[in-house]
């Protein structure tokens, strides 16, 4: 009896002492990895695109989550143009007098060259 036991005990330390084979992979981190969404119902044709239609080629009828997925996408088109429109119409509005330096500065080569001591 006591033998079995002091083998038990053993058989658990060796085993503890094994390095333990690493857990698989989860199906999402493969997922991400070759570039799809983490899940099924992420974006892509098999999400967005219907499963069926009908014999004489009529598309199906959208499911709710379809016009969901929709109207989340218009709104955000709409956000979008409000917010580029707002940025267009801050970039054309014109300076107030008597300001020292202008809003919007040019970039890269309209900017004056910097002068080093060895162009002198």
């Amino acid at each position: 009896m006591a033998a079995r036991k002091i083998m038990r005990i053993a058989e658990r330390q060796t085993r503890s002492l094994c390095p333990l084979p690493r857990p698989a992979q989860r199906i999402g981190q493969w997922r991400v990895a070759q570039g799809f969404a983490p899940s099924t119902s992420g974006y892509g044709p098999l999400r967005d695109l219907p499963d069926w239609s009908f014999a004489d080629g009529r598309p199906a009828p959208l499911w709710k989550g379809q016009l969901r997925r929709l109207e989340e996408n218009e709104a955000l088109a709409r956000r979008a143009v409000k917010l580029s429109r707002i940025l267009e119409a801050a970039a054309a509005r014109p300076e107030p007098e008597g300001s020292p330096t202008p809003r919007l500065r040019p970039k890269g080569s309209q900017r004056p060259p910097v002068r080093t001591s060895t162009d002198q």
